[in-house]
């Protein structure tokens, strides 16, 4: 009935383009702006910092009627850029980030510059390497966090063909494509869950070690 009554298909390719492309950004530039804030000295980086902090306080229903005005003006409704543009980094990514950074020894990034690399050869060659665990942990909580959006997508996508899994999962279950039938609804909510749950089990070992020791550094 599931595969039948919506395209779970095409829904599911959706989502892994919106999440892939979230996950990337927010890994990219919150590991980027995580080392500015942990090893660059400039005026300022103190009170970005905050401020970074504070967006983690603001709720999303606070933002969606000034996002979705942006959104609208950039011509971006029923288009999967106007999921991607507004999650590309978040200030629990930089958190993170500039936590697990911090607890990496400064002799190291100092041999990489008497060597001549650049910042971004620091980070990339030095500092990811030694910041696995942060960076998996990152990317498995945006990953989830994405994959499991329904409200967002609600009001940007109206085209079936544009729609999210868990877009169709919910229209599926609560308007009446599922007939009431307990079982399709379990049915399309266990295919929904599947890959949020393999993901996590290939990575739960670097997931676990970051809570237990970079996510916690001050």
């Amino acid at each position: 009935m599931v595969f039948n009554r919506i395209p779970i298909g095409r829904g599911f390719i959706n989502s892994l383009i919106v999440t892939t492309a979230v996950t990337i950004s927010v890994v990219t530039f919150g590991s980027i702006t995580g080392y500015t804030l942990s090893r660059l000295k400039w005026r300022g980086r103190d009170s970005l910092f905050a401020v970074s902090l504070l967006t983690m306080m603001v709720p999303f229903q606070v933002t969606l009627i000034p996002t979705y005005i942006l959104i609208v003006k950039f011509g971006l409704t029923d288009n999967l850029a106007g999921l991607i543009i507004p999650t590309m980094i978040t200030g629990f990514a930089i958190l993170l980030f500039r936590q697990s950074f911090l607890t990496i020894p400064q002799d190291l990034i100092d041999a990489a510059r008497l060597d001549g690399c650049s910042e971004l050869g620091i980070l990339y060659r030095v500092i990811f390497p030694l910041s696995k665990p942060a960076i998996v942990t990152v990317a498995i909580l945006t990953f989830v966090a994405n994959w499991n959006e329904v409200l967002w997508p609600l009001i940007i996508i109206r085209e079936q063909d544009l729609m999210t899994m868990p877009q169709m999962v919910a229209l599926f279950a609560v308007g009446g494509g599922a007939d009431s039938s307990i079982g399709a609804q379990l049915a399309s909510a266990l295919l929904l869950a599947l890959p949020v749950v393999i993901a996590y089990l290939i990575f739960q070992k670097h997931f676990i070690k970051s809570l237990a020791s970079s996510g916690l550094k001050s």
